[in-house]
C-alpha cells in the first residue's frame, strides 16, 4: 500500500512575483513542487514545508518601563516563536541601548541572538 499524497500550497515571499507554489508530500518526503517561477521559489517552498522559520519581532522592557522594539538576528523555527516570546517577556534591558545591540542571547535555545531595532538613551 503506498503512502497518502498530501498537498500544501505556499505563497513565496522571496521576490515580488508572489508565486503560489504547490508542494506534494508523500510519506513525509517531497514528491513534487509546482508553480514556482525560479529556483529560489523552489528552495523557499522546500524549507517552508519541511522546517519553516520566521524572524521574530517583539518588544522587551527597558528598566524605566518603556518598551524596546527587538527582533531575532536570524530566523528561528516557527514552532519556537511562542516559547521565545514567553522567554523574552521576563527580559529587562538597561539603557542606553544602541540599535543592533544584542539584548538577549540564545533565545528559546536556538543559538540566535535578539537585537534592538531602536536606540534609547
Amino acid at each position: 500500500m503506498s503512502a497518502m499524497v498530501n498537498e500544501k500550497t505556499v505563497t513565496c515571499i522571496i521576490c515580488p512575483a508572489g508565486c503560489r507554489i504547490r508542494v506534494s508530500m508523500q510519506g513525509g518526503e517531497i514528491a513534487s513542487i509546482k508553480g514556482n517561477l525560479c529556483k529560489r521559489g523552489e528552495n523557499y517552498a522546500k524549507d517552508e514545508v519541511t522546517h519553516p522559520t520566521r524572524v521574530l519581532t517583539t518588544t522587551v522592557r527597558l528598566e524605566d518601563g518603556r518598551l524596546l522594539p527587538v527582533k531575532t538576528a536570524r530566523p528561528i523555527p516557527k514552532a519556537l516563536l511562542f516559547d521565545a516570546v514567553k522567554e523574552l517577556s521576563n527580559v529587562v534591558v538597561k539603557v542606553p541601548v544602541k540599535i543592533g545591540q544584542v539584548v538577549y542571547s540564545n533565545v528559546a535555545g536556538t543559538g540566535v541572538d535578539v537585537v534592538a531595532t531602536r536606540s534609547w538613551k
